[in-house]
């Protein structure tokens, strides 16, 4: 089997390989001063998971956000990467707005919701061309974002996701992380519905199930119900 073999198959398809789960944990990022972060991040609302410090000068600090399964860790003699150096970093919500909302009544300085004109552009510097001052339209999935930044200059950018990709989610782990998207989701199983009724040109006493299937498919990305 060669490289190019290799590379075209998926991970599951290699004879004698088995897959090993490997989850993302933790994420680094490159700070100056630990107690300026750590009162920046816990102003978010995250929560702080860790502060070890050791006698060598060593200190690790880790703090994880609301409905997260990744945290974050900064401290001292942690990373040799220039403070400020992380860009990119992605904070997924499935309502944009109420995001911004929230992080802006915290104190934090974050960018208007945009969406790209032109691919990539969710990755320039605020006020570049290319960005779209608006949501996508629709709110379509994965379309609409804000950025914000840590003292530091750790740039984080909100995406908003609601309907995920076909085969993002493994169809034995559907579930929601916090009241608050399950809340959106809800919403937005009413207003489908809403369209629902009014092509059929009645009532549907089975809205329960008919949500249901609704919210289940878009969380997988499935084929949404008529």
């Amino acid at each position: 089997m060669t490289t190019a073999d290799v590379r075209s198959n998926d991970a599951s398809e290699i004879a004698g390989v088995k897959n090993v789960d490997m989850k993302v944990e933790v994420v680094v990022i490159p700070i100056s001063d630990v107690d300026r972060a750590m009162e920046f991040y816990r102003s978010l609302g995250w929560r702080l998971d860790a502060d070890f410090p050791f006698d060598n000068g060593f200190r690790v600090v880790q703090f994880t956000p609301p409905g997260s399964g990744c945290s974050v860790q900064f401290g001292k003699n942690i990373t040799s990467a220039a403070p400020g150096s992380a860009q990119g970093l992605y904070l997924v919500v499935s309502d944009i707005q109420a995001a911004r909302d929230e992080l802006v009544a915290r104190g934090v300085e974050v960018s208007e919701v945009f969406h790209a004109g032109t691919p990539g552009a969710q990755f320039q510097p605020d006020g570049t061309s290319g960005r779209v001052s608006a949501p996508a339209s629709d709110h379509t999935s994965y379309g609409s974002f804000a950025t914000f930044s840590d003292p530091d200059g750790n740039g984080w950018l909100l995406q908003e996701v609601t309907t995920r990709l076909p085969g993002r989610i493994d169809a034995a782990e559907r579930a929601f992380t916090s009241t608050a998207d399950l809340a959106s989701a809800l919403r937005r199983a009413a207003a489908a519905h809403g369209e629902h009724e009014k092509r059929t040109g009645e009532a549907d006493p089975n809205w329960p199930d008919w949500y249901a299937a609704y919210m289940v498919a878009e969380q997988a990305g499935t084929e949404l119900p008529a």
